[in-house]
C-alpha cells in the first residue's frame, strides 16, 4: 500500500486515530483469553504495520523498551516514510495488558506525540503521581499530606470531601495511601490497571474520579500529560525507583536527581501536542470494541493542544 499524503501536525493526530483503531482490533481479539502476551504481540503487529503507511517521520521515544528488549516498537525505532520533521512518540499499544487476558475493563491503545524535544524522554521505571483536572490545577502538591490535597481539591471543585472520589491503582504498597484517603473522609476508587485513562478522568466533566495519587509507571506519566495539556488539567511526578536496578536504569539514562518534581509541561511541552486513545474495553474514558458479524465498532478520543479541541470518534469498520 502507498504511503498516506503528507501531513501536518494537527492533521496527523487525526491519522494517528487509524493506527489506535487497528491496535484495539487486534488486542480486543485476545479479550478474556488469558494470554496477556498475544494481546499485546497483535497489537504491537498491528499499529506498527500501520505507522509505515503514514507519509511522516517518527521516532519512538517511550515504547515497548530498549531495541535489545523489543522487535518492534522498541525506543528509537523510525516509523512512517521518512518525510516532513521528526515527530517523537510515545506509546503504549496495550495499557492493560493483564486486564484483557483477564477481561477486565479499562484497557486502551495509546499514542502521545509532538515536535522534536517536546515529549520527556522517560526511562522505564515508577514515578510517584499525583493528578487533577482544570479547576484544581493550582491548589495541588506532591510534598503535602494526603488529607490537605483532597481539602483543597474538594474546596476548588465546590465539593463536600465526602463527595471526592480518589483514584489509585489497587497495589500492597498503597496501603497506607488508601488509608489516609479514607481517613479524611474521602471516597478510594481502586483498579488493577490503567492510570493513563484514570489521570485523563480527572479532566472530564462526568466523571467521577477527581483525583489520581500513587505510585504508577513512568511512561504512563507522559502520556498522560500529553492528554492534560490539552485539558488544562495538572499532573506532578517524582521518580520512584524500585529497587537497585531501576536505580541504575536512571543513571544510565542520566538521571540521578530523584527528589524533582516535574510537572505537566516538564513531560510535554511546546506546541502541536496530540494524543489519541482507542478504547479496547470499555473504561472512565473510552468504550470498547465491539464486533457483530457485519461490522466492527470502535471509540476513540483524540486531543490537540494546538487547536485546544477534544474529538471523539465513533467508527464503524464493515466486514
Amino acid at each position: 500500500m502507498k504511503s498516506r499524503a503528507a501531513s501536518s501536525f494537527p492533521d496527523l493526530a487525526l491519522e494517528f486515530v487509524r493506527v489506535t483503531e487497528v491496535g484495539a482490533i487486534a488486542a480486543a481479539k485476545w479479550i478474556g483469553k488469558g494470554d496477556a502476551h498475544a494481546a499485546d504481540k497483535a497489537s504491537v503487529d498491528a499499529m506498527r504495520e500501520y505507522f509505515n503507511k503514514i507519509d511522516f517521520r517518527g521516532e519512538i521515544v517511550i515504547g515497548e523498551g530498549a531495541k535489545d528488549e523489543a522487535a518492534e516498537l522498541y525506543i528509537g525505532e523510525k516509523l512512517g516514510s521518512g518525510n516532513g520533521p521528526l515527530i517523537e512518540i510515545a506509546i503504549d499499544p496495550l495499557e492493560c495488558t493483564d486486564s484483557v487476558a483477564n477481561g477486565r475493563p479499562n484497557a486502551i491503545s495509546v499514542i502521545a506525540t509532538g515536535p522534536e524535544g517536546s515529549l520527556y524522554h522517560a526511562a522505564d521505571s515508577y514515578m510517584n503521581k499525583l493528578a487533577v483536572g482544570r479547576a484544581a490545577a493550582d491548589v495541588i502538591d506532591l510534598d503535602a499530606p494526603v488529607k490537605d490535597n483532597v481539602r483543597k481539591v474538594a474546596h476548588a471543585l465546590g465539593k463536600d470531601i465526602g463527595e471526592i472520589t480518589v483514584a489509585t491503582l489497587d497495589r500492597p504498597r498503597h496501603e497506607k495511601l488508601i488509608q489516609e484517603i479514607r481517613n479524611v473522609g474521602a471516597r478510594v476508587q481502586l483498579f488493577t490497571d490503567g492510570d493513563v485513562a484514570m489521570a485523563i478522568a480527572t479532566c472530564l466533566r462526568d466523571s467521577p474520579i477527581d483525583i489520581l495519587m500513587g505510585i504508577g509507571g513512568s511512561a504512563e506519566a507522559v502520556i498522560s500529560a500529553a492528554a492534560l495539556r490539552t485539558l488544562n488539567g495538572e499532573i506532578l511526578c517524582r521518580w520512584q525507583p524500585k529497587d537497585e536496578k531501576h536505580i541504575k536504569r536512571l543513571n544510565s539514562a542520566g538521571i540521578t536527581d530523584f527528589s524533582k518534581i516535574m510537572r505537566t509541561e516538564d513531560l510535554a511541552h511546546g506546541d502541536n501536542i496530540s494524543f489519541t486513545a482507542t478504547g479496547v474495553i470499555t473504561g472512565p474514558l473510552v468504550e470498547g470494541v465491539t464486533f457483530i458479524p457485519e461490522a466492527i465498532t470502535t471509540h476513540s478520543i483524540v486531543m490537540a493542544t494546538s487547536s485546544k479541541t477534544v474529538r471523539f470518534i465513533k467508527t464503524r469498520h464493515m466486514q
